[in-house]
């Protein structure tokens, strides 16, 4: 019986010392998913038009400046107008030192220059990874009369994990705004 009494001891000791061990979960990512871009052109009393998403909530800022809100990904573009006036080099500064600023916190900058001959359309677009503070940047200009930049920010503290599903959709949109841009004379 002692035997018998201890085989069962021995058998519970092994049954209950193989069962898996507890492992914490692993962190799981929410899954954003956007509708597809529908876009109408905005015409303004400025010396530029564009193609815009509907979701974007347009808001004239004064001197042909504009913020484009976009609620749902709690995100802005910000557009900038300025006349040329002998002042294109120092233009074309002041936008790639605003673009670099972001080198800090930034993981990668790529550039990716822009060129419509057709519409008198030359600029680049600047792609920030990382947790800086814009995740895009951009300027369009026609070299002689009209200069524009543009700049992403979120209403949150940078954390590219979190942000990047709507930063890439709003990316694509600044590529449309740049692609579509037109100047009036």
């Amino acid at each position: 019986m002692k035997i018998c009494k201890l085989f069962l001891v021995v058998v519970g000791i092994v049954f209950c010392s193989c069962k898996n061990d507890a492992l914490p979960k692993p962190k799981a990512m929410l899954r954003l998913e956007f509708p597809q871009g529908e876009y109408v052109t905005y015409k303004n009393v400025c010396n530029y038009e564009f193609s815009k998403n509907v979701m974007a909530t347009p808001d004239t800022k004064g001197n042909c400046n504009l913020v484009l809100d976009y609620p749902e990904m709690k995100g802005s573009v910000y557009i900038t107008y300025k006349p040329i006036t002998n002042n294109l080099e120092k233009l074309l500064t002041d936008a790639q030192k605003l673009s670099y600023e972001h080198v800090v916190k930034a993981d990668n900058i790529v550039e990716q220059p822009f060129i419509n001959s057709e519409d008198n359309v030359y600029g680049m677009f600047y792609e920030v990874s990382g947790n800086a503070a814009s995740q895009s940047q951009f300027y369009v200009t026609d070299s002689i009369h009209h200069f524009v930049t543009g700049s992403l920010y979120f209403y949150a503290k940078p954390n590219y994990d979190s942000i990047y599903p709507a930063a890439i959709y709003l990316q694509q949109d600044i590529r449309k705004i740049m692609e579509s841009l037109q100047w009036k004379e």
